[in-house]
């Protein structure tokens, strides 16, 4: 039996904008993990996986659920990519407690889990640029035109600076912080979001590109501060960053619920974080931070957790 973890992740500024060519920032998630166990099946049995939390199993050359598909994708390329020549006799179990469809990354890290359990289950190694660039297959079936970001920080496990079509960029984390991230509990669906904001810069080109650069410029003034260890810097940065994606559309009454909630606990900053219109926000959390948890499961948070950032 063999067995491998991904994070989720959270992306701290540049949502949106980052598919249009500005730079983002995100970082991994380790409080909220994807596991994927490997082990041998009876011989002649083919590939079998088994999703646990979505209570559906799919045997490789079956025909395979919507949901299932990506899952499906990324073992076939994997196999390949690992050399088998025929389809080995394994089952893959896969389990997750990253909410799904919540802006941290849960279909990459389920398949960067899968990717990671079946080659140390065959004896290989993948490099993290190796797994990223298969994870992201699944992400084009799944997400229709993804960025790249989710597969790049669930795959190198470590912060990241972002900007597509341009080499990978990992870098340090000055001073430690936190957040705490919270779930709407609605929902957030990313093809229909990216989808959504792209018919509304082929409308209004000038005005979408300007708010783009303007996010992207929040992006690089959020890296100099974490590397500079300027914690301080961080939090009217989020709201910055937030302001932007107001006026992109992707906000919702529930997320802006959460994190004026935040916001009046004490929170130095807060915004969304993914695609938007649902899943979850993000708050800076102060020295004392118990407040803004309690103010966040007041205003209805539906999932919480704390999250350091190092």
């Amino acid at each position: 039996m063999t067995q491998a973890h991904a994070p989720g992740k959270v992306i701290l500024f540049g949502e949106h904008a980052v598919v249009y060519g500005r730079p983002a920032i995100a970082v991994p998630v380790a409080q909220a993990l994807a596991t994927a166990t490997v082990e041998g099946a009876p011989p002649g049995g083919g590939v079998t996986i088994l999703a646990h939390d979505l209570g559906e199993q799919l045997v490789l050359g079956q025909p395979a659920s919507e949901r299932l598909r990506g899952l499906e994708l990324v073992t076939r390329r994997a196999l390949e990519r690992l050399g088998a020549a025929t389809l080995p006799d394994l089952t893959i179990a896969i389990r997750s407690d990253i909410p799904v469809a919540s802006g941290m990354g849960s279909g990459a890290a389920v398949s960067a889990a899968l990717v990671r359990a079946l080659a140390a289950h065959l004896g290989a190694s993948l490099a993290d640029a190796e797994v990223s660039a298969l994870v992201y297959e699944a992400e084009v079936l799944y997400h229709g035109t993804p960025s790249g970001i989710d597969n790049t920080v669930v795959s190198y496990a470590r912060p990241v600076y972002f900007v597509r079509g341009q080499p990978i960029e990992t870098f340090a984390v000055e001073r430690p912080f936190r957040l705490a991230i919270a779930g709407t509990g609605i929902a957030s669906p990313t093809r229909m979001a990216v989808g959504a904001v792209r018919g509304r810069w082929e409308a209004d080109r000038p005005r979408y590109e300007a708010l783009f650069d303007a996010i992207g410029e929040v992006a690089r003034r959020g890296r100099r501060a974490i590397e500079g260890g300027e914690t301080a810097a961080l939090g009217p940065l989020m709201d910055e960053n937030q302001a932007l994606l107001r006026e992109i559309g992707v906000s919702s009454p529930e997320l802006e619920r959460l994190i004026g909630a935040a916001k009046g606990a004490g929170s130095p900053g807060a915004k969304l974080v993914g695609a938007g219109m649902g899943g979850n926000m993000i708050a800076l959390l102060p020295a004392e931070f118990e407040p803004v948890l309690e103010a966040l499961r007041a205003a209805g948070a539906a999932s919480l957790l704390v999250s350091e950032v190092r």
